[in-house]
């Protein structure tokens, strides 16, 4: 664990809204020179607090339009393996996320397809068919609005 201070807070504020954003501008927000912030940057990087930059998609515009997230219930716990499930459903290319979770079920997935249609024909042959599914719970993202974290 590192010692956090109020400009690598602030730091990760403004690259958790856009981390694009180059060390000499970030550095000409906060008063610090280029090299100043990226040492910071860095340090944050090696320390495993910045664990990775990431892409954001527009699915929608991709043609991916509906999102819904699945509960999953194994049916036969101890007769399939948990690493085994997880290996099985992170194998289908439209489930974006595969989270093991404590609860009413094992497993929430987060599943995307072009359309209802296209999502009925993902979730009965392809995620119905794995060893081991039980009950299944599907919710439909109406909207979602994104928060810049536990840092603001």
């Amino acid at each position: 664990m590192i010692d956090i201070d109020d400009i690598d807070r602030s730091l990760l504020c403004e690259l958790a809204r856009d981390v694009t954003q180059s060390a000499g501008a970030l550095g000409r927000q906060f008063g610090l020179s280029q090299p100043a912030t990226w040492r910071r940057i860095k340090r944050l990087q090696d320390a495993g607090i910045i664990a990775g930059r990431k892409l954001d998609l527009d699915r929608e515009k991709l043609g991916f339009g509906v999102t819904v997230f699945l509960g999953v219930k194994l049916a036969t716990k101890g007769r399939i393996s948990l690493e085994d499930f997880e290996h099985a459903v992170s194998a289908i290319p439209e489930v974006q996320t595969v989270e093991h979770v404590l609860g009413m079920y094992d497993y929430r997935l987060r599943v995307t397809a072009r359309d209802i249609a296209d999502f009925e024909r993902v979730l009965r042959r392809r995620i119905m068919t794995l060893p081991g599914v039980g009950d299944v719970e599907a919710n439909v993202l109406l909207s979602e609005e994104r928060r810049p974290g536990p840092l603001t």
